[in-house]
C-alpha cells in the first residue's frame, strides 16, 4: 500500500497487519505462563511490526509478512526476557510432575491417568489441575535439554518459549529423534494428541481448540502442558 506520494502507507499497514500480531500473541500463550498479559504482548508486537516497516526491503527476496512475523516475534520474546516470566517454584512443579510422571510410567508400564499422577504427588485431582495451569509455558524437548542439565541457564527462556519456525519438530535434525518424538506423539491420549496437532500443525490458539472440544480454554492448557510433560519425559528418556 503506497500514499498518493509514492510511499509506504504505514498507517494503511499496521492496521492490514493488527490481526497477525493478535494472531502471533495468542498463539504464543499457550508456551507462557498465567502471569503474562496477551495484550501487553499484542503491544509490543505491534511495535514489532512498526519496526518491520522501518527495515523492510523487497530486494531481500522475502515477503513483507515473513519478515514480519519474525520482527513480530522477535520483540515479544526480547520483552520476556527483560523479566523474570517463569518464578522458580514453577521450575520446580515442572519437573516434580515430569518425575511423577516417569514413575508411575515405570511402575505400570504405560501412560499414566491425570488421576495416577495426581496420587504420586500426594494430590487431589483438582489441586493437580491447577498446578498444570500455573507451569504451563513449557515446551517440547530441546537439543540443549538433553545437553544441559542446569535449570538457570541464560537461554532457558529460547529453549522454552521458541517461536514457531524454531519449533521442536524443526530443531531435531536428527532423523532418529525425529522418529522418537513422531512414536511418542503417537503414545499421548487421543485427546492430547487432538492438542498437539491443532496447535502444532493447524496453528490454532488455545480459544480456537476450546471450541472445537467443547471445553474451557483454561482446561486445553492443563492437557497442553501434561501432554508437553509427557512428551519430555519419553524423550529425556531417549
Amino acid at each position: 500500500m503506497y500514499t498518493v506520494k509514492g510511499q509506504l502507507d504505514r498507517s494503511a499497514l499496521i492496521r492490514q497487519y493488527q490481526p497477525l500480531v493478535r494472531r502471533l500473541a495468542h498463539h504464543m500463550m499457550a508456551r507462557l505462563p498465567p502471569s503474562v498479559e496477551v495484550d501487553d504482548l499484542i503491544q509490543v508486537g505491534l511495535i514489532g511490526l512498526s519496526d518491520a516497516l522501518s527495515r523492510f526491503e523487497s530486494s531481500q527476496g522475502v515477503q513483507f509478512e515473513t519478515f514480519a512475523t519474525q520482527r513480530i516475534r522477535g520483540a515479544m520474546l526480547d520483552e520476556l526476557r527483560e523479566n523474570d516470566w517463569m518464578s522458580r517454584g514453577a521450575r520446580k512443579s515442572q519437573k516434580e510432575i515430569e518425575t511423577a510422571m516417569r514413575k508411575v510410567e515405570q511402575r505400570l508400564g504405560r501412560s499414566p491417568l491425570e488421576s495416577e499422577i495426581a496420587a504420586e504427588l500426594g494430590m487431589a485431582l483438582d489441586e493437580y489441575q491447577s498446578l498444570l495451569s500455573k507451569v504451563r509455558g513449557t515446551q517440547l524437548v530441546y537439543l540443549e535439554d538433553m545437553a544441559r542439565k542446569g535449570e538457570d541457564d541464560d537461554d532457558y527462556l529460547d529453549r522454552h518459549v521458541a517461536d514457531s519456525d524454531s519449533d521442536p519438530v524443526n530443531l531435531l535434525r536428527d532423523q532418529r529423534l525425529r522418529e522418537s518424538l513422531v512414536a511418542a506423539i503417537k503414545t499421548l491420549p487421543e485427546r492430547e494428541q487432538y492438542i498437539m496437532s491443532m496447535y502444532y500443525e493447524q496453528d490454532m490458539n488455545l480459544k480456537e481448540i476450546a471450541a472445537v472440544l467443547d471445553v474451557t480454554e483454561s482446561r486445553v492448557c492443563q492437557l497442553h502442558s501434561q501432554s508437553i510433560a509427557r512428551l519430555r519425559v519419553k524423550m529425556h528418556s531417549h
